[in-house]
């Protein structure tokens, strides 16, 4: 798009209304806000729904099974976004993508919040996670588009709708936590409900504040290129029902399988983009130096979130049912530890932006603060595996365990995934911008899809085992990367 167009847009923004920011920034805050306050809360009681028995309102699916199938979804959310994003670049526009996506998660709650067997749970995961990655890429673009290149209010901007994320997600778990004690169902309906606000705020103030941003599609598909595609679509549609209504009921297509090759993919498609970005003839020999030394940060970045992204599973679980939840005569439920995370955040985040700015030159390099952050995510598993040390296997433990194991993963959290964020943009080849940013984010997708492997040697009896090793498998990861950094910072080439 041209420099004029791109004016174009941002001069049909109303530049100030919302803290000196531009209205659009109001609608896109209370859009996300409600976007994230629907899927955390509904991913806060969702694992407790699959492995609950059906007397208590749950489906009564094995503990392993259900702790696989929470990362898988995971997986496939973060996966999705790179389908959502393309559908923005070439057909919908990012405004009309997100407005979709948001109607697709509402589907999939209120599916959720009607009773139902495992079926109706993979038909609400089909929704939302086709929903998601259409919103989720899609709303930060919006925010871009808001502003100018130059326009300082910017980073703050960002910050701002940042603060809209992790307040829904903060808010979320203790709303529906509390309201799924009586019904899970009436607990993903108020998720629903969530979604909806989300959507009603949006429609109604997005012509008035957000003006063209979002609304133009940056790359469209040419009439040749909509019949190319259509036919494939069709052909890959019409080819999966046919696979699935045959192999799935001779039970050939089962849950295990579907896990293994969401595995392989999660895999696969990263080093696929990686081989076609470094042998690409666009890519410079300083390129391929920089997406060299991304190798390793994005290993270390899939490393990490397959130990944060168990707060949502595997730490869930423990929460469950291995925390004493009567605190001073109040009890907790397990679901309000998935608020722990944005808390963090939202406290901690100015901090480290504060830090930053005092060190200037003297804070660590990228790759310094990547080893920092897997040493972090190790110790947050260690942590938890004292309580079994000291006290016994079945003894309950103190919830304050589950606490500082939170608190510790989220500062490794803050040292890698804004880092990661910058340091993607820094080191993309210049042919594979957009690209090289959906690659950062299928590091979480990898992390989840590894995770649904391993949960599955996660037991009562194997649980100093489980946290020991990974934990440990983190921290010796992190010293090797520390060690290897300055080799790393050189092939970045002069990318701090």
């Amino acid at each position: 798009m041209s420099d004029i167009n791109k004016q174009k847009i941002v001069d049909s923004v109303p530049q100030k209304g919302f803290f000196g920011h531009p209205k659009g920034l109001f609608t896109l805050f209370f859009t996300e806000f409600w976007e994230r306050f629907s899927y955390y809360g509904m991913r806060a009681i969702l694992i407790y729904y699959m492995y609950y028995e059906v007397s208590k309102g749950g489906l009564g699916i094995d503990e392993t099974s259900a702790l696989a199938i929470m990362s898988i979804y995971g997986s496939l959310v973060y996966m999705s976004g790179v389908i959502g994003g393309w559908l923005a670049d070439r057909v919908f526009g990012t405004s009309r993508a997100l407005f979709y996506g948001g109607i697709l998660i509402m589907i999939g709650h209120i599916v959720l919040s009607l009773p139902g067997d495992l079926t109706m749970l993979f038909i609400s995961m089909v929704f939302i996670v086709i929903g998601t990655g259409l919103l989720k890429p899609n709303v930060s673009s919006v925010v871009g588009d808001m502003y100018a290149p130059e326009d300082n209010r910017r980073d703050a901007g960002f910050s701002i709708f940042y603060m809209g994320i992790n307040l829904g997600a903060f808010l979320s778990p203790l709303i529906v936590g509390q309201v799924a004690k009586t019904s899970f169902h009436l607990g993903f309906g108020i998720a629903a409900v969530g979604m909806l606000l989300g959507l009603i705020v949006f429609a109604v103030t997005k012509k008035k504040n957000l003006g063209l941003a979002g609304a133009y599609v940056p790359n469209p598909l040419s009439p040749a290129e909509k019949k190319k595609y259509s036919l494939i679509a069709g052909i890959t549609v019409v080819g999966l029902a046919v696979i699935l209504g045959t192999t799935i009921p001779a039970g050939i297509f089962t849950l295990d399988v579907f896990i293994t090759l969401v595995g392989i993919f999660g895999i696969t498609i990263p080093t696929i983009y990686f081989i076609v970005m470094y042998r690409s003839p666009k890519t410079t020999a300083t390129e391929r130096s920089r997406i060299l030394a991304y190798i390793p940060l994005f290993i270390a970045s899939v490393m990490f979130w397959a130990i944060q992204e168990q707060g949502s599973t595997i730490l869930a679980a423990y929460a469950d049912k291995r925390t004493d939840l009567e605190f001073f005569g109040f009890e907790i439920s397990p679901a309000w530890f998935q608020s722990l995370n944005p808390l963090f955040i939202i406290v901690l985040a100015p901090v480290f932006a504060w830090m930053w700015v005092k060190l200037g030159d003297r804070q660590p390099t990228v790759p310094k603060k990547f080893a920092l952050s897997l040493f972090f995510a190790g110790i947050s598993f260690m942590v938890i595996l004292l309580p079994a040390y000291f006290g016994g296997e079945n003894t309950l433990v103190n919830p304050l365990w589950l606490v500082l194991s939170y608190f510790i993963v989220v500062l490794g959290e803050l040292l890698l995934s804004p880092v990661g964020l910058s340091a993607t943009t820094k080191l993309a080849p210049a042919a594979f911008s957009a690209q090289t940013m959906s690659l950062w984010f299928l590091s979480s997708a990898a992390a989840q899809a590894i995770n649904a492997q391993i949960v599955k040697f996660y037991s009562a009896e194997t649980e100093m085992m489980y946290f020991g090793t990974i934990g440990g498998v983190a921290i010796l990861l992190s010293l090797i990367l520390f060690v290897i950094s300055p080799k790393i910072q050189e092939f970045m080439k002069g990318i701090r």
